[in-house]
């Protein structure tokens, strides 16, 4: 019955962090946590379930990955340039991770969900940072519509942000699409599915970084990653099928009140002890 447990957290998670670019890690590990209370699991401590989170979240990368390759929505060289700030990050945030107790962590862990859900909120209503062309890297995306979008951004200051994203990836778990997507979008212009897909893209190399670390710290405990890798790898293909039918509205919609609902809960925890 556990195994099943774990499997369906597996899918759940990587379908909803694939779908917008999230990894998955903000919904495993607050489940993580959550079963480490029941007697059936036995204790899990925050460095178990971020180290864990981590590990699974390299096949959710590759699966989605792949997928995404498929419909050719993958900004591989700006990926790249990102990677130079987030890789280094989460190996320092992995690091930090071990100065954490539960009560501090589901605290941070819920104040940042809620940071998120607010993100999520307004992405809509706030208008990119303008850009020139000629300072920075500039590029073009054709949709399936035959629409053009144009979006660009300055290396330093793209790689900056990717290791403050790579650093509170490695600290709590989440892969750092949950920052990486809003800021490519807001500051960056880049459109919305290659966002998604390019922050996927990122979170591969970036998750096999940081569980070297956490591995090498015994942080993993591969029973439970054995459980979570077959649904990390399935509910990324599930979420890339989702992004490319259901509406983004509705998407951000359902994962903010998930967001919320979580964030809330962390922060009680956090309090009370």
């Amino acid at each position: 019955m556990e195994w099943i447990v774990l499997i369906l957290i597996g899918i759940a998670g990587s379908s909803l962090g694939s779908l917008i670019g999230l990894g998955g890690g903000i919904v495993i590990v607050p489940a993580l946590l959550f079963l480490g209370s029941l007697s059936a699991f036995g204790y899990i401590s925050p460095q178990t379930a971020v180290g864990t989170s981590l590990f699974t979240m390299i096949f959710t990368g590759l699966s989605s990955t792949l997928a995404y390759m498929k419909h050719k929505t993958v900004d591989y060289k700006s990926g790249l340039i990102f990677l130079i700030g987030s890789g280094p990050g989460s190996i320092l945030g992995a690091w930090v991770t071990e100065i954490l107790n539960l009560k501090s962590f589901n605290l941070f862990f819920g104040i940042f969900i809620l940071f998120v859900s607010c993100i999520l909120l307004l992405k809509d209503k706030l208008k990119p940072i303008p850009y020139q062309k000629d300072k920075g890297i500039f590029r073009s995306f054709t949709d399936n519509s035959g629409k053009v979008f144009e979006y660009g951004f300055n290396p330093v200051m793209g790689v900056l942000i990717a290791f403050i994203v790579g650093f509170l990836s490695g600290i709590l778990g989440v892969g750092g699409g949950s920052l990486m997507v809003p800021t490519m979008i807001l500051l960056f212009f880049f459109p919305p599915h290659v966002a998604t897909a390019t922050s996927m893209f990122m979170i591969l190399p970036t998750s096999i970084l940081s569980s070297i670390t956490h591995i090498t710290l015994g942080n993993v405990d591969w029973l439970l990653a054995l459980a979570l890798v077959p649904g990390a790898w399935i509910g990324a293909r599930v979420g890339v099928y989702l992004n490319i039918k259901l509406k983004s509205k509705t998407i951000v919609l359902l994962l903010r009140t998930i967001l919320i609902v979580v964030g809330i809960r962390l922060i009680y925890q956090g309090i009370i002890g």
